[in-house]
């Protein structure tokens, strides 16, 4: 329904139309199905009224529906009187049909196919005066008007063409003189607000009053910015949001939307400055009907809403430059003596002079983005920008800078454990579901630090974290320093090839079969050097016979040498099977 004809010369019945084309990705009714009614977007529905509201009129009065009852919510930009058999070719989208000529009783071997091509023509509903046949359509032709949704209408038989035109037009003109009055009303109240000084919570609340629903705003992947508390009767729609509490935007396009739960309507708006995307805003209501001139003055909140949030990215940018700058030189021990940089970074909002931990976020290599869509801003920036939400609401005190592949974040700890629990949190939270084009990421702690001198050494721990987890667990890990062990001896081995010639030399060819024999071999040989050779525990603990270890045992021997009397040899297998766990050899 993105798709508005340009007027030709019509005849004198016909209202006339403007010329506007309906915004890129117009809103469709996410809860139609087949034949459902179309609900499009806030600019269509302020040039135009319902088929519901047309059937409201007093020039209708006496007038039925006979069929598509599913399509009263079809919007009307005009009427135009027509033989529909003959003048098929000059029917237009959004129009309803007068049928003052053959009677359509005269298409009944074709009913269906008549009715279809009226649906594909996006007609609005078709009207039928009493003693044109309204009496004696087709059944074919209502049923399939029902399925598609297609209203169909007897008038009365002494109803006047003209009077209809003009009626029509008439409440075409109110509606549209209303829409634009409420919208300049909404518009002037919007830019008080920002005047005033007021943000995107200002807005939202500000909004939330003038459209009795409750108002957010979120990043182009669905973050929340900002969002009003909701009216009272205003349903907490669960659907919307994903389980970090981000809405489901990939879900919605603009214009309106039906819910399953609890009935509820959405409606939703791009926040765009020229060809930038900025985010979302949307509204969610209740019980309160939803209509094509609520998306209108969303769509005039939403210029304002872009005026806020380029405002606030130009402040942004010049403080996070120099935030980041300052914690760069922090974290590289560049930031002078600490009874310097500790007032520092207090008059940033950073309180550093407690325990804390560095946690490093590192964006996993090797992964396709595909074609970003045009107008986002930068990947990470994005990222940084998430993760300095995320990190707020945990702790207000901390310090985030984002650099070019990775989120670096200094905050409180009372131990390790809790900084564990809190940093696992917060990335489930910029996860996510995945939704909204996010990429996956590494996260590496440190150990906690009591010294801000120490900020240097606890960085790089963070950072050495993050790439062996990377390797042990793969793309999305999440590890701490303390809990790496022997791998941070073998990170540190900068050719790989020299861990890989390790592998095969010590493991011989159990370092490179994989096949089922193999694998058993190697879980056996992990057991037995985990309970110190003692061959009941690693019987009991792998559920076999004790002489069908012991064979396993002396085949191991065979394969690698005397590992039971050889205490270097073990150090050898102990150490290759965990560089066998390393990824990327």
């Amino acid at each position: 329904m993105g798709k508005v004809a340009n007027d030709q010369a019509v005849p004198s019945q016909e209202l006339p139309t403007g010329a506007s084309a309906v915004p890129a990705g117009g809103g469709t009714d996410s809860g139609a199905g087949a034949g459902g009614a179309r609900v499009a977007s806030g600019g269509l529905l302020t040039r135009g009224i319902p088929v519901r509201e047309v059937l409201g009129s007093p020039c209708l009065s006496g007038a039925r529906l006979m069929a598509g009852e599913r399509g009263l919510d079809r919007v009307v930009h005009r009427l135009r009187t027509v033989d529909v058999v003959d003048d098929l070719p000059r029917i237009e989208p959004y129009e309803m049909l007068l049928a003052t000529g053959r009677p359509l009783t005269e298409a009944a071997q074709d009913a269906a196919r008549l009715v279809a091509e009226l649906e594909r023509r996006q007609v609005a509903a078709v009207a039928v005066p009493l003693g044109r046949g309204a009496d004696e359509l087709p059944p074919e032709m209502l049923e399939t008007a029902d399925h598609l949704g297609l209203p169909i209408v007897r008038l009365p038989g002494d109803v006047a063409c003209d009077d209809l035109v003009n009626g029509v037009l008439t409440d075409i003109l109110n509606r549209q003189a209303a829409v634009l009055e409420r919208s300049e009303e909404a518009h002037r109240a919007l830019a008080n607000v920002v005047l005033a000084g007021g943000g995107l919570t200002a807005l939202t609340c500000e909004l939330s009053t003038l459209l009795g629903g409750s108002v957010l705003v979120t990043t182009p992947d669905g973050r929340v910015l900002a969002q009003s508390d909701p009216p009272q009767g205003c349903p907490q729609v669960q659907e919307c949001f994903d389980p970090s509490g981000r809405f489901r935007v990939e879900r919605f396009k603009h214009g309106l939307h039906s819910l399953e739960e609890r009935g509820a309507r959405v409606a939703l708006v791009p926040v765009r400055a020229g060809a930038l995307d900025h985010g979302r805003i949307v509204l969610i209501a209740g019980e309160r009907p939803v209509d094509g001139s609520d998306v209108h003055v969303l769509e005039r909140a939403a210029a304002t809403a872009a005026l806020v949030i380029t405002k606030e990215l130009a402040v942004a940018a010049v403080e996070s430059k120099y935030q980041g700058d300052f914690l760069r030189d922090l974290l590289a021990g560049r930031a002078g003596e600490p009874e310097h940089a500790v007032p520092h970074c207090a008059s940033l909002g950073w309180d550093v002079d407690r325990p804390v931990v560095v946690v490093v976020a590192e964006l996993d290599p090797g992964q396709d983005p595909g074609p970003q869509p045009r107008g986002l801003r930068p990947l990470h920036e994005r990222f940084a920008t998430a993760w300095s939400m995320v990190v707020r609401e945990h702790d207000p005190g901390a310090a985030v800078g984002g650099f070019s592949q990775e989120v670096v974040v200094v905050m409180g700890a009372v131990d390790a454990a809790a900084a564990i629990r809190t940093v696992r949190q917060m990335v489930a939270q910029v996860s996510g579901d995945g939704g909204g084009g996010r990429r996956t990421f590494s996260t590496g702690v440190s150990r906690v630090t009591e010294r801000p001198a120490l900020l240097p050494q606890a960085y790089e721990q963070a950072r050495r974290a993050a790439r062996v987890g990377r390797q042990m667990h793969g793309p999305g890990a999440i590890a701490d320093f303390d809990s790496l062990g022997v791998y941070r001896l073998l990170s540190l081995i900068p050719d790989s090839a020299e861990l890989s010639a390790f592998l095969r030399e010590t493991l011989r060819e159990l370092a490179t079969r994989d096949d089922q024999e193999a694998a058993g071999l190697r879980t056996t040989l992990q057991v037995l050097l985990d309970t110190n050779l003692n061959v009941a525990e690693t019987a009991r603990a792998l559920h076999f016979h004790y002489n069908t270890l012991r064979y396993r045992i002396g085949k191991l021997e065979r394969l690698l040498g005397p590992f039971t009397t050889d205490p270097h040899l073990r150090l050898n297998l102990a150490l290759a099977l965990q560089v066998l766990r390393m990824r990327g050899l």
